[in-house]
């Protein structure tokens, strides 16, 4: 996780999460957000597979130019659509971080890059049907929110487990955003993708 947004938002979530899968949907409170709330998000599980904003932050709107609430968060990934809803599906059902990268481009081709966090919440009483969340720009420029984002797409995406990945025990699998195995792998980018590339293989 790169942006202080992120971070925080993140350990907000932990730390009212403590041992269990997720907090839920009332133990959010927006005073303790209050630093990085014009950022954040809430999105909505629906039956038909999308994930629409139920809120967002006043800055996120501002710098999309235009009005999120209503929209499917599907929509910002691009062509991706179908990758990233498998990943909502493992944030839902075993209680996984999504870390995204998006890119998005202004009607005269000017580009932003932002990151974006989606944190399980339960709701109504035991299953996962709400998500909190933060869009952040990376680098911000200037003259972003002066023009709409009329187009973005996925640069990347990655699973954080806040536990350790499932079938993993002990003090060693918790895993904070990154793990050093992550940290350390080196990113290639091939047009407008990228890669994490973890170093292994077979040992002599």
């Amino acid at each position: 996780m790169k942006q202080p947004t992120t971070r925080i938002l993140y350990e907000y979530w932990n730390d009212v999460r403590g041992n269990r899968l997720a907090p839920t949907r009332f133990e959010i409170e927006p005073s303790r957000m209050a630093p990085v709330l014009s950022e954040t998000f809430i999105l909505e599980r629906t039956e038909d597979g999308s994930y629409p904003f139920r809120l967002a932050g006043t800055r996120v709107c501002e710098q999309f130019g235009r009005e999120l609430r209503g929209e499917d968060f599907l929509g910002l990934v691009g062509s991706d659509r179908r990758a990233i809803s498998r990943a909502l599906g493992t944030v839902t059902q075993s209680g996984a971080v999504l870390v995204l990268e998006i890119e998005a481009e202004t009607g005269d081709g000017r580009t932003a890059l932002f990151e974006a966090l989606v944190l399980p919440l339960v709701h109504p009483a035991i299953e996962v049907t709400r998500y909190l969340g933060t869009i952040a720009a990376i680098d911000p420029q200037p003259w972003l929110g002066s023009e709409p984002l009329r187009a973005s797409w996925l640069i990347a995406h990655d699973i954080v487990w806040p536990e350790g990945p499932p079938g993993v025990f002990g003090d060693d699998a918790r895993q904070l955003p990154f793990s050093p195995e992550l940290a350390a792998a080196r990113i290639v980018r091939s047009a407008r993708r990228q890669f994490r590339i973890l170093d292994g293989g077979r040992k002599e």
